[in-house]
């Protein structure tokens, strides 16, 4: 990496602030033997590429490049990443009607890999170096390399500049601001804390985590999800549910729907959400400003959960050093920024992050900004067991049907069955 990193750069860097390290890749060593397989006479006429839904425009134009220099079509075809991608995959990979590449949040990798759904990488240090060292690890499980980063996201600060004039720094000032301002179906911040995947933030910065890192692995047997930390940020969620502070409606799986509304219809002053609600308010014609998370009453950060999207290769893809090749093609500086510039996903590559496209943009900043304090999802299969009874948990607790502490414990009991039951050697 070059020794002079502007702020920015050094900002992105530190996304998601992943201890392990990276696995090591001999400088040249793969590159060179892809190259000469995928010359070797057996190039197909086509590979066929799942990108997410409404995010296929840019590929349009990449795939015709890709096409003219190589002379295979490029065939594209939506999937919705979030759920069904890796299902659909289970199913039409050994079926031979899947796809060669395809798209994934990076806390899939784990389980996939290990499925033997997606196939190890081999790249040369000319492609690990273009983009930043966290999003490459974040792409990395069990010593392995499993795919290269399309973009990076976090959870951040959006506010109506009509409602409010700036962003606050510290989330009593949010409070403050909220109860003065929330009443008559009007309300000063939103937040889907019901929802672990955005009650992290406010847990994590009290001081609860998921798995403990020991010896630069994540260890699945040690949770800290009913700590003294842990505890304390789930009463402080309680807090804004109890006072009347979030409205009954934003609880469960229709949540998210119900406070993008309130926020479109302008009775929300501001929200914690990610980027992917930017244009969707945006078309709702809300000025929005974004920026980082306001510090928790304790002078800590959010500690925001952070997730790196990627390329990666289908494990059933008879093509899969040519497929390599196009992932390795797709991601350069010019095409990363173009898919940027159409679906407003913040790319990884080193090269762009001066780009004034990228730094002069609020909504890029500001999840940069936020992703320094963020935490990466755990990416090890044992992470699906957490997800449920963490969100049953946490709508007891908003519901007032249980206190914390209890709602807590009972949480860490259903995993820790889980994972003895399903993940044991």
């Amino acid at each position: 990496m070059k020794k002079a990193l502007s702020l920015l750069m050094v900002i992105m860097l530190v996304l998601g602030a992943l201890a392990a390290c990276g696995p090591n890749r001999e400088e040249g060593s793969s590159s060179n033997d892809s190259e000469k397989k995928a010359d070797d006479g057996n190039k197909p006429e086509k590979l066929v590429v799942w990108e997410d839904q409404e995010k296929t425009g840019w590929l349009d134009e990449v795939g015709a490049k890709f096409e003219e220099e190589t002379g295979i079509k490029i065939v594209v075809k939506e999937v919705e990443m979030a759920t069904k991608m890796k299902e659909q995959l289970r199913l039409d990979g050994p079926a031979g009607t899947g796809p060669d590449v395809l798209t994934l949040p990076h806390d899939q990798i784990g389980e996939l890999a290990l499925a033997g759904h997606i196939a190890a990488l081999e790249v040369d240090g000319e492609i690990e170096d273009r983009f930043t060292e966290s999003s490459m690890t974040a792409q990395s499980y069990d010593g392995k390399l499993y795919g290269l980063p399309k973009s990076s996201e976090t959870p951040v600060f959006v506010y109506n500049k009509a409602l409010m004039e700036e962003a606050p720094k510290t989330m009593d000032e949010v409070y403050t601001f909220s109860k003065e301002y929330t009443k008559d179906g009007n309300y000063g911040f939103l937040a889907l804390w019901d929802n672990f995947y955005f009650a992290h933030a406010p847990i994590g910065g009290f001081g609860g985590y998921v798995f403990a890192e020991n010896d630069g692995a994540l260890d699945s047997k040690d949770l800290g999800l009913n700590n003294e930390g842990a505890v304390e940020g789930t009463e402080y969620i309680q807090k804004w549910y109890s006072e009347g502070l979030f409205p009954k409606g934003i609880v469960g799986e229709n949540g998210g729907s119900a406070l993008d509304g309130l926020f479109g219809e302008g009775k929300v002053a501001s929200v914690m959400n990610g980027p992917w609600s930017f244009q969707g308010y945006k078309d709702a014609g809300i000025d929005i400003g974004i920026a980082a998370m306001p510090k928790l009453p304790n002078g800590e950060p959010m500690k925001t959960f952070m997730g790196v999207k990627g390329w990666h290769v289908s494990g059933y893809s008879k093509n899969k050093e040519w497929a390599q090749k196009f992932i390795e093609f797709i991601t350069q500086d010019e095409y990363a920024k173009l898919r940027f510039e159409q679906t407003q996903e913040v790319p990884t590559n080193q090269g762009l992050i001066d780009d004034p496209a990228i730094a002069e943009n609020p909504g890029a900043k500001a999840v940069a900004e936020q992703s320094q304090y963020a935490v990466p999802m755990p990416n090890i299969p044992e992470m699906g067991e957490v997800w449920g009874p963490m969100a049953d948990s946490l709508q007891t607790v908003v519901t007032g049907k249980q206190e914390p502490k209890a709602a807590l414990d009972a949480a860490v009991k259903q995993i820790e069955q889980n994972i003895d039951a399903n993940h044991s050697n």
